[in-house]
């Protein structure tokens, strides 16, 4: 599973004006020596100290001038021995590099291979490796700031406390297993246990709960457009997105399936859904675009309900308890909207709002409504721990299932072997997710792939 060989790549984007070629392993520093000509020899050089010097080609001539980090085991990124060449980013110099220290023992580096053995060589857990790629895919200010606290061991800390708290609770189980021949001999009575047992599973719904949250965070906060056809979806789509993402035209019926598209909006990441429009038609393939239009609003987080004034908002299940904005469309061209389909209170919510995606009247209103919904989503991530990763998610999910059955168990005063070996199950699920067992090589050649090569 973890190659004791020394890899090298390139750990910067293309596109600069500095190139880095990170080393790591057992001969990461001998190796750096043989092309790296500089007043001192590496080798002598103490950990994290700074070196100038020349890259020398085999015939002697320069490749470039460079500055050499050196980072020596056990303080560095890996764990391991680790050099990096800060290089002119000349796409040449970085490659020729590479193929020169390969050259004298390196290997090519895996996607993610760094911080792989960052995280065998315990420089942090699992779930903190995970959140490196997180901070370097972070497009906006939560998720940056989700992803940092992930990476510091915050969001580990909660979990390795509440593993503490399963591993007490499986403790007096297991110390009773070890007693079960004196059958008037009772560690902690029944109702202790179950007490414990459900704020446990609290805690871990809590959390797993905190996922649609954290996949907004992480991904935007998806936003559905809802509307009858013709009411202006697609161009209030391509007015939020400042781009032609959408096709616009007369003709009814025209988007048979959802279109997408995120912006940066204030800080918050937004993914907007155009939507089929909803009306009653025997068109099949029309028909199942309005069921993903549904299905959209379902799954959405802010809805945009749009009417040109001259029909009535489409009504469904879907909006009730949801974030909607009302939006009244073509305000440029419509002199007097019918509100009538509106309650009372709905004609005075400040959430109807009168837009013209073609002229630009009511977006600042519409945006800044927006990002205060968002605000609103956001405002207690400073503090609390959010689950942004969908491995993270899946394993507490079976976590709360194995518990459930404890829980169960011990109500019905099922045999301590089996609420025993459910709660060790549910221990395992939530270990697995900061990397308290060592996991399967497919398992972590899964996380670490969908890293970048030199990260």
């Amino acid at each position: 599973m973890f190659e004791h060989d020394t890899i090298c790549a390139v750990a910067t984007a293309s596109g600069g004006a500095i190139g880095i070629v990170r080393v790591s392993g057992p001969s990461a520093i001998s190796i750096a020596d043989v092309v790296f000509k500089g007043r001192n020899p590496l080798a002598s050089a103490k950990s994290h100290t700074l070196h100038f010097g020349h890259i020398l080609k085999d015939d002697g001539s320069i490749l470039d001038e460079v500055l050499v980090s050196v980072f020596r085991s056990p303080k560095s990124y890996t764990g391991e021995d680790s050099v990096e060449f800060s290089c002119h980013a000349s796409g040449y110099i970085l490659q020729e590099l590479c193929t020169m220290l390969i050259s004298q023992g390196c290997r090519a580096a895996k996607p993610g291979e760094f911080t792989q053995r960052a995280f065998l060589n315990h420089r942090f857990d699992l779930a903190q490796a995970e959140a490196v790629a997180d901070v370097i895919a972070a497009d906006n200010a939560a998720s940056h700031r989700l992803a940092m606290q992930q990476m510091r061991g915050t969001y580990s800390s909660e979990l390795k406390k509440l593993r503490d708290r399963l591993i007490k609770l499986a403790s007096l189980l297991e110390l009773e297993l070890d007693f079960s021949d004196h059958e008037d001999l009772e560690f902690v009575n029944r109702e202790e246990l179950m007490k414990q047992c459900n704020c446990l599973r609290q805690e871990i719904t809590r959390l797993a709960n905190s996922f649609s949250l954290g996949n907004a965070i992480k991904k935007g906060i998806s936003v559905a457009i809802i509307g009858a056809p013709n009411v202006g979806k697609s161009t209030l789509l391509n007015a939020l997105v400042h781009e032609n993402r959408a096709i616009v035209s007369d003709i009814q019926g025209t988007t048979r399936d959802t279109i997408d598209a995120s912006v940066n909006i204030d800080s918050h990441t937004f993914r907007f859904i155009d939507t089929a429009g909803i009306r009653h038609t025997n068109d099949v393939i029309e028909q199942m675009g309005i069921e993903r239009s549904i299905m959209a609003a379902n799954q959405a987080q802010i809805i945009l309900l749009l009417s040109d004034g001259n029909m009535d908002f489409p009504v469904y299940n879907a909006v009730e308890g949801q974030n909607v904005l009302k939006i009244f469309t073509k305000s440029d061209i419509t002199t007097s909207f019918n509100t009538k389909h509106l309650r009372p209170s709905e004609q005075e919510d400040c959430r109807c709002l009168f837009v013209s995606a073609l002229k630009g009247t009511g977006m600042n209103a519409l945006e800044r409504t927006l990002v205060e919904i968002a605000d609103s989503f956001f405002a207690s991530t400073s503090s609390d721990i959010i689950v942004t990763n969908l491995r993270h998610y899946q394993a507490l999910v079976h976590a709360n299932e194995s518990l459930h059955r404890v829980f169960q168990g011990l109500h019905q005063g099922v045999p301590n072997e089996f609420v025993a070996q459910d709660l060790r199950e549910c221990l395992s699920f939530v270990s697995d997710i900061i990397g308290g067992s060592i996991l399967p090589d497919d398992i972590l050649g899964s996380i670490f792939s969908t890293f970048c090569i030199g990260k």
